[in-house]
């Protein structure tokens, strides 16, 4: 190690937390880089793809509507704002439809939920 990094190390050995904790932000700041080990960083991806692999592209399909038939059209237009009104209540009248294809499984859930407040019965497919 050549002399004049060991000074820097000295000097850095000298710092306080705080002190320590700004520099490294200053560096990432000024040099565009992270402080985050390589390693860290393939550890931490590693356990984001399997809820990826779980969170899954799904389909939502209206099994039934229930008695509240304009609750569940206006959580068709809500997942489907670009479908009309009409296209909403004919999908409402006349279950078993595939109310959305293509979601991810966190929003497909979240609006399960919704149909079921809205006295709906929905399955992800």
């Amino acid at each position: 190690m050549s002399e004049k990094i060991q000074k820097i190390i000295d000097e850095i050995s000298n710092l306080t937390v705080v002190e320590l904790n700004s520099l490294i932000k200053s560096l990432e700041d000024k040099f565009g880089i992270s402080a985050m080990p390589a390693a860290a960083v393939n550890v931490a991806a590693a356990p984001s793809a399997a809820p990826e692999a779980a969170s899954s592209v799904v389909d939502l399909l209206l099994v039934d509507a229930g008695a509240n038939k304009i609750n569940v059209i206006k959580v068709i237009k809500e997942l489907n704002p670009n479908i009309s009104l009409k296209d909403a209540k004919d999908i409402a009248d006349n279950p078993p439809q595939k109310v959305a294809e293509k979601l991810e499984r966190a929003k497909a859930e979240e609006f399960k939920k919704k149909f079921e407040a809205a006295g709906a019965k929905v399955e992800i497919k």
